[in-house]
C-alpha cells in the first residue's frame, strides 16, 4: 500500500467535466494503465488528469492524492459518495486504496468489470440510454470468469450487461512477459495453427525460441487471452515487424504505419471464422487463418502487403461479427471502445462498413479510447446500480 502524500490542489486534478444523467453520488477509482479517477455528483462527472500507470510509487501517491481532491469537491457540494467504484483485479493499487477509502468513510465498494466501464463511458459521452452492442478491444481487463479478456462483444443495457462473445483464445507463453515481446504471441498463434515446430527456426535468434515451444507443448505458464492487443502483437511478431517491444503498443504502431505506407488491399475472404460454442453460446471470432497467411508474409518484401491485409481483413471480420449478433439480439446500436481503437485505420473501417450495414456506431468524443476512460464509466455503471437497489 502506497503512503498518503501531500494534498492536491483542485484545479490540477479535474481535467474533464462531461455531463450524467442525475442520480447519487459515486466516487470511480479507475484501472491500472493511464489511471484517472472520477467523482459524479448531481448532473456533473469530474474527471481526474491522468496520473500515468500505477506500477510506481510515485503513480499511486499521486492516484491517491487524485481521489482525496475529488473527494473534497465532492464535500464543497455538501455530498459524500453512496458508493466507490473500482476494476475488478483485486491488486490493482485503485482497488486496493478503493477499499481504504470505502472503510474510511464507511461506504460500500462496487466492483465494474473492465470492459463493460469502456462501453458504459461511451454511452455516457453520448447520452445513450438503451441497449447496445458494446465491443470492447484492448490489451486485457479481467473477465468475470478470471481471464484475461481483451477482444469482447458484449450485450450492455445500462448497469447490465452480459458477454455474447469474444476472439478465440490464444496462450500467454511466459504470461505478462507475452505482452512485452510480440515473438511470443507469433509463436502462439504457430502453436495453436498446429505448426509449432517452426517456432525454434523461426525465431532461431532469440535464445527461449526452443523452450518456448516446449512450454506452449506443456501448457505451462500459458494462460489463455482474448485480447485484441495481443492479437496485433501476433501480427507484427509473424510479419517480423517487432520482436521485442520497448514501449506499450509499440508493435501495433509499427503494423498501424507499414499498412498505411502501403495502402489500402482487399481483404482476405476466408481469413476469419465465426463459430457458435455449443455449451455458452457465445460467439466466437477465430482470427487463425488471418494469421497463417501472415506467416507466409515475413519476408521484408511483403511486410507492408501483410500489415495493410491484416487491417483489411480485421475490420471485415469485426464487421460481420457485430451484424451477426445485431440480428441475433435485435440491436442496431454500436458503441465501440479500447486502447485498440487508437488505431486510425481499424477506427475509420469500422466506421464505413457500420454505416454501410446500417449500424449506428457510438464512438468516443471528449475521452479518448482507452483506460482513461475507466473511470467515468464506472461511475456510469455504479450509478445505475444504485438506482435499481
Amino acid at each position: 500500500m502506497c503512503v498518503q502524500g501531500t494534498s492536491m490542489n483542485l484545479a490540477d486534478a479535474i481535467e474533464h467535466r462531461l455531463a450524467l444523467p442525475p442520480g447519487p453520488p459515486v466516487l470511480a477509482m479507475g484501472a491500472w494503465f493511464k489511471n484517472t479517477v472520477c467523482a459524479a455528483q448531481g448532473e456533473v462527472a469530474a474527471i481526474s488528469r491522468t496520473v500515468g500507470d500505477l506500477d510506481g510509487v510515485d503513480a499511486c501517491l499521486a492516484h491517491e492524492r487524485t481521489a482525496r481532491a475529488l473527494l473534497d469537491w465532492m464535500k464543497e457540494h455538501g455530498v459524500r459518495p453512496a458508493v466507490i467504484a473500482h476494476d475488478l483485479h483485486p491488486d490493482f493499487h485503485s482497488t486496493r486504496f478503493a477499499a481504504e477509502l470505502a472503510a474510511e468513510l464507511g461506504v460500500p465498494l462496487q466492483p465494474v468489470q473492465h470492459h463493460h466501464a469502456h462501453i458504459a463511458a461511451v454511452c455516457a459521452e453520448h447520452g445513450h440510454d438503451g441497449p447496445v452492442l458494446g465491443l470492447a478491444l484492448d490489451g486485457v481487463g479481467l473477465g468475470e470468469d478470471g481471464t484475461a479478456w481483451g477482444g469482447e462483444l458484449l450485450k450492455v443495457d445500462g448497469a447490465d450487461f452480459a458477454r455474447i462473445g469474444h476472439l478465440r483464445p490464444l496462450a500467454l507463453p511466459g504470461g505478462d512477459r507475452a505482452a512485452r515481446e510480440p515473438w511470443r504471441m507469433a509463436a502462439s498463434a504457430l502453436h495453436a495453427l498446429g505448426r509449432g515446430d517452426e517456432i525454434a527456426t523461426r525465431f532461431s535468434i532469440l535464445p527461449a525460441a526452443a523452450s518456448l515451444a516446449r512450454l506452449l507443448d506443456s501448457g505451462l505458464r500459458c494462460p489463455p487471452t482474448s485480447s485484441m492487443g495481443r492479437v496485433f502483437d501476433a501480427a507484427a511478431g509473424l510479419l517480423g515487424i517487432s520482436t521485442v517491444m520497448q514501449v506499450e503498443a509499440e508493435a501495433a504502431i509499427a503494423l498501424e504505419q507499414s499498412a498505411t505506407r502501403h495502402g489500402a488491399v482487399d481483404a482476405l475472404a476466408d481469413g476469419w471464422r465465426i463459430d457458435e460454442d455449443e455449451r455458452t453460446n457465445l460467439l466466437q471470432l477465430d482470427l487463425l487463418p488471418l494469421l497463417g497467411t501472415l506467416a507466409e508474409l515475413r519476408f521484408i518484401g511483403a511486410q507492408g502487403r501483410g500489415a495493410a491485409l491484416f487491417h483489411a481483413t480485421l475490420g471485415a471480420a469485426l464487421a460481420d461479427w457485430l451484424l451477426r449478433a445485431a440480428q441475433r439480439h435485435r440491436i442496431d446500436t454500436v458503441a465501440v471502445g479500447g486502447g485498440c481503437l487508437f488505431n486510425k485505420l481499424l477506427a475509420a473501417d469500422l466506421r464505413r462498413r457500420c454505416a454501410a450495414a446500417g449500424l449506428r456506431l457510438l464512438e468516443p468524443r471528449a475521452l479518448l479510447p482507452g483506460d482513461t476512460a475507466i473511470a467515468y464509466g464506472q461511475a456510469a455503471v455504479a450509478r445505475r446500480l444504485l438506482e435499481k437497489t
